[in-house]
Parts: C-alpha cells; structure tokens; sequence
C-alpha cells in the first residue's frame, strides 16, 4: 500500500468551518442539502452535492466553477508543502485518528484495497461525472487496517502544533497537523508498503477513482494525479472507529407473527415487560447468531438465539467461505428472513435504520417489526473482504466518517 503526501487544498484560516463543512454526500438528504447552503455561501456542499435548476447536466459544471472561483478568491488555498496529515475525531469518550494523503489506487484482484460491499452503478457514474469535472478528490475513503508500525506511530505522537482544532456541527473535536519531515514520511511509507487494508466506508468513491483513472489512460494521459485517491488510513487496532450495526425493519408482519413462524428453528426468550435498553443488553450478552424482535409499541419482545445447526447449515449457501456464513448479518437473511420466515429479500422487505430507536419507530409506523442485530467485528468484515467476497448490504456501521470539507486534493497540487 502506497500512501503519498499531497499539498492539501483547505478553507482560509478566516472562514467559519463549523458553517462550511457538511457530513459526507451519500448521508445528506435534500432537506440537508438546504440547510448546509443556508448557512453559508461557501459551504462544501455547494461542491460535494451541486444543484443547479437550469438543467441536470450542468450540476457538475457548476461545481467545478464553484471550485474554481473559490481558490480565485482565497476562500480555498493550497497548503504551501506536500504532507501526510495526521487527522482526529474526537468525543467524550472516543478518538478515531488517522492519516489523510493520496493512496495509489489498485483494482480489487490485486488484494491491496479490499472492499466488502457492492456498488451501484448510477452513484458511481454520478460521482464519476463530478469528480472529472472539479478535477479533484472532494471527499475522502475511509480505510482500516492493522498496523503497529511507524505509521502508527506517528498518528500516536503527531508533529508539533495542529493545524486546525474546532469543534463542528457534528459535536466532535477534530484536530489536523501535517507531517512533512523527509524522514518521518520514509519511515511511513516504508511501514506502509506491503500492507493491506479494507474499505470501511468510500466504495462507491473508490470505483469512481479506478473508474477516472481507467478513463485518462484510456485518453493516452499517461500517469498523473488520477492515479491516486485522496484516503483515511486508520490502524484499526489502536484509534480505531466505533462500529455500530444496522438494523432492519420488516414492515407489515407484527413481531409476534415472526416469532411463531421461528418456532423450532431457533430458541426464544420472552422479554416482554423489558425496556429497550435492558433488551439489547441481553441482545449484545447473547453473542453471535443472536437477534431482536421488537414491535412497533414496544409490546413485544422476543431475543432469538441458538439456530438450529441443521437447518441452518441446509439455509446457507453452498458455495460462500465459512467467514461468510458466520455473520449474523449472513445468517439473518439467509436463514431467517428466507428460509425461517418465507420473506422476499429485497429492499422493501427488508428495510434498514442506523440506530435501535429508529427501527422501532419504523417499525411503528409500519405496522411491523424491528430487528436488531450485534455490531459485525471488524476482523469478521477483514476476513469476508481478504477472500474476496461481498458482505449482505448494509451489513455495519463504521463511526464517525471523515467530515466533508477540511481537505480537498486538488489535482493540480499533486
């Protein structure tokens, strides 16, 4: 894995960046998007999510004059040296800490960059056509990996005085310092080099970069900046991201209902009576292959555990590795919601929401059930992803996600 210092293109020291940074694209609905413009001219997402009334085509031009006018005029001003930065979001009682430069980009077979999950082809197009128009990298990947060495290191003990330390919209603390020592940045790169990582968040961004990279040899451009891509490298075994999982909503078939139909392939435990807190407490001592229904009002309350290992190894595909086969996310909608309950699997069957509250209210208004699921470990996300297979969508929740907006890569500062 090669990651390369880059002069990172940033707001002046004299712009507000808790009114011009925004979540990133793909978690900001049009409602978002409004608000974000309202509180300043110069907000990110006027870049990352450009409208434009005149006509859908001219979005992405749009940006790129956006751009354009906002380093003409030093709202955005390149970083006098290239750097590898090292980069914190910080609460209470977390910090994820990382390094932000430009990653040399490699295809999936070449088992360097690992993805977990699937992409769709209208978001990469769309990211595709903007990312061609700035000329630029707006938002970073999120990458994990397992690291120790002098990459690490220098995360854990970064040079000098930040760059930037503000507390955003988010509520986080997020601090950046840029290491440009020759030496240090050796000793980074010589760590790096031979390591692998997965993709924790980005993978629609980073099929836009090999997809852009793809297009400019194809040109005859020969190399040049799009053969990187602008990346967070966080060693997951020390400053790593707090992983959450996803939980699903079956709309229109009450908990109880679920519950009879499970009858006999798992075991269950009866918690009516038990607040949410105190059931997913018992949801998370349970362990693996273990899961929530929850009805709308709260009413009822079932912990499944303990599948049958019969039937459950006559519901999981054949032809999918043991790693698969053991994620609950994989055993949810193999054995559960197909075999055990007789559901389609499709989007709206199977709904998602990112927190337990949400699935329960979802489940409210829906007239169904929430079921809530145990975090996936990142080592069992690690293992599907190094041999080359795809989670079930949707299947974990990496926290929190690079803020939109505090480095850009721009293409003509390296």
């Amino acid at each position: 894995m090669v990651l390369a210092p880059f002069a990172a293109l940033r707001y002046a020291a004299d712009v507000d960046l808790r009114s011009v940074t925004s979540p990133p694209y793909d978690v900001i609905d049009a409602a978002g998007v409004v608000a974000l413009e309202q509180s300043s001219d110069v907000n990110v997402v006027r870049l990352i999510l450009p409208r434009d009334e005149r006509s859908e085509g001219d979005r992405y031009l749009r940006a790129a004059s956006t751009l354009e006018a906002w380093r003409a005029s030093g709202v955005l001003r390149p970083d006098p040296a290239a750097a590898v930065y090292v980069y914190e979001q910080a609460s209470a009682g977390h910090a994820q800490r990382g390094l932000l430069g430009a990653l040399a980009l490699s295809p999936p077979e070449d088992g360097i960059v690992l993805p977990h999950e699937n992409t769709m082809s209208g978001t990469v197009s769309d990211r595709l056509a903007l990312y061609t128009a700035v000329d630029a990298d707006l938002e970073p990947i999120f990458l994990l990996y397992a690291g120790g060495g002098a990459a690490s290191h220098t995360v854990a003990s970064p040079p000098g005085a930040p760059l930037l330390d503000v507390t955003l919209a988010d509520g986080l603390r997020h601090r950046l310092w840029a290491v440009t020592d020759p030496t240090t940045l050796a000793a980074i790169a010589a760590d790096l080099w031979g390591r692998t990582a997965v993709i924790a968040d980005g993978h629609h961004r980073y099929a836009t970069y090999l997809q852009r990279q793809a297009a400019a040899w194809a040109a005859g451009r020969g190399a040049g900046p799009w053969d990187f891509g602008l990346t967070f490298l966080v060693d997951s075994t020390a400053f790593g991201p707090e992983v959450h999982p996803i939980h699903r909503v079956i709309p229109d078939v009450e908990a109880f209902e679920l519950a009879r139909r499970a009858d006999g392939a798992v075991q269950q435990h009866d918690l009516d009576g038990d607040d949410l807190a105190s059931a997913l407490t018992a949801l998370e001592r349970a362990g693996k292959h273990s899961f929530l229904l929850v009805s709308g009002d709260g009413g009822t309350i079932r912990l499944l555990t303990s599948p049958d290992p019969d039937r459950l190894a006559a519901a999981m595909p054949a032809e999918r590795s043991a790693a698969w086969r053991d994620l609950d996310v994989s055993v949810l909608h193999a054995f559960l919601v197909s075999d055990v309950w007789g559901l389609v699997d499709d989007v709206d069957t199977v709904r998602y929401e990112h927190d337990a509250e949400s699935a329960v209210a979802a489940a409210a208004a829906s007239g169904g059930t929430a079921v809530l699921l145990n975090p996936t470990p990142v080592d069992a996300v690690t293992s599907v992803a190094a041999g080359g297979e795809r989670m079930p969508r949707k299947s974990t929740l990496f926290t929190p996600k690079p803020r939109t907006g505090l480095v850009i890569r721009d293409h003509r500062d390296g």
